[in-house]
């Protein structure tokens, strides 16, 4: 294992790593006390090149290693990777590695549980203990202990046996399609852009006034340009609750954010509350205009409650028999889309999933299975 602190060590790693039909990668990062990912570490592994890669260490250009992410010759194997690509996103000017194999996603496919950890499912297929205790500590301090190396490289010297293994039991169950539909929501651009004009859609919605909607809106952008500018956590501009104040009262001048219960004293004299009032002038103006439009509530046919807690079960015995999770089939939110409508545009009537599940699911709504109990297990038969 080699600790690359300088560029041209790093160049020469990605050169090695750039013969591999595959690499293992992971990151470490810290977010407490700020609003963009700080990376303190990565790691990477391929053949017989294992490193760690620091990239606080002084005048590294991480050029090489974004190259070797943008190669798309080469898979790039990760386990649970949104915020390992959330972090490439903004760092490397909207990069996303690709082609890209979550082994959290395949292990879903296989059965092999829901949302796995990464030390469970190493355990389950490689028979590996994993020491965590290294999990939770600083990782930007400077040196790195040993214990934190040994813990970080074996993130993906272990990843890097557990994918041809994993591989090769996807392809022997024809399930590799199925990672790769999933494969391409993370390799969006959309699912990493974070535009403050949407920011709004974080929040739970109380209200469905023009006005209060307009308001909680511009507040909400407000403060996630805040946070974005100044690189804190949103809730340290302030809390949500504080949001739903701010959109209750409708201020439209600093004087009018005095007593705030949500806000610092003194908080109107700020510039932040400059920028806070001057966000909300145009969705006071206009709230009609401003507000977001939100989908009217879903009507409900009657007994589409029964009809979901049928659904529930159906999915658990179809998972079951497939031998992969039920999450990754269909969520509650498809099952009660479903119970309302033949067409709904959930993934659970699409693709691969509407083979192993949604077919069955539409039968056995308009009755043309059932569910029964033989010899202490549900099954489903033709009616």
């Amino acid at each position: 294992m080699e600790l690359i602190t300088t560029t041209q060590q790093l160049e020469s790693a990605c050169d090695d790593l750039r013969q591999q039909d595959f690499i293992a990668v992971d990151t470490e990062f810290i977010r407490e006390s700020t609003f963009w990912p700080q990376l303190c570490l990565i790691q990477a592994a391929g053949g017989e090149t294992e490193v760690l890669i620091d990239p606080l260490a002084d005048g590294i250009d991480l050029e090489a290693f974004w190259d070797l992410m943008a190669d798309d010759r080469i898979m790039k194997v990760f386990h649970a990777p949104r915020q390992d690509l959330e972090i490439f996103f903004h760092m490397a000017d909207g990069l996303i590695p690709h082609p890209i194999f979550d082994s959290q996603v395949a292990a879903m496919a296989l059965g092999l549980g829901d949302s796995i950890a990464y030390d469970k499912l190493v355990h389950a297929v490689l028979k590996r203990p994993i020491d965590k205790g290294s999990r939770f500590t600083d990782w930007a301090r400077r040196p790195l202990t040993k214990a934190q190396e040994g813990y970080a490289i074996a993130d993906v010297t272990h990843l890097r046996d557990l994918y041809p293994i994993i591989r090769e039991r996807l392809e022997s169950a024809n399930r590799m399609s199925w990672v790769a539909e999933e494969m391409a929501i993370l390799t969006d651009p959309a699912t990493y852009e974070q535009h403050p004009e949407n920011a709004w859609q974080r929040l739970k919605v109380r209200k469905n006034h023009p006005k209060w909607l307009a308001a909680l809106k511009a507040a909400a952008a407000w403060r996630e340009e805040e946070a974005q500018s100044r690189d804190i956590p949103r809730q340290r501009i302030v809390k949500d609750e504080g949001l739903y104040e701010i959109a209750h009262a409708a201020p439209e001048t600093p004087d009018d954010l005095k007593g705030m219960r949500a806000l610092p004293r003194g908080f109107e004299r700020s510039r932040p509350a400059e920028r806070l009032i001057e966000k909300l002038k145009p969705a006071l103006a206009d709230p009609k205009a401003y507000a977001p439009t939100l989908p009217p509530p879903p009507k409900r046919p009657e007994g589409a409650s029964a009809t979901v807690e049928l659904l529930k079960v159906l999915l658990k015995l179809v998972a079951e028999e497939a031998g992969v999770a039920a999450r990754l089939i269909a969520t509650v939110p498809d099952l009660e889309e479903i119970a309302t409508s033949d067409e709904a545009d959930v993934a659970a009537l699409r693709g691969w999933r509407r083979d192993v599940f949604g077919e069955t699911a539409l039968a056995l709504k308009h009755g043309k299975i059932g569910l029964m109990l033989e010899n202490g297990r549900v099954t489903a038969k033709q009616l």
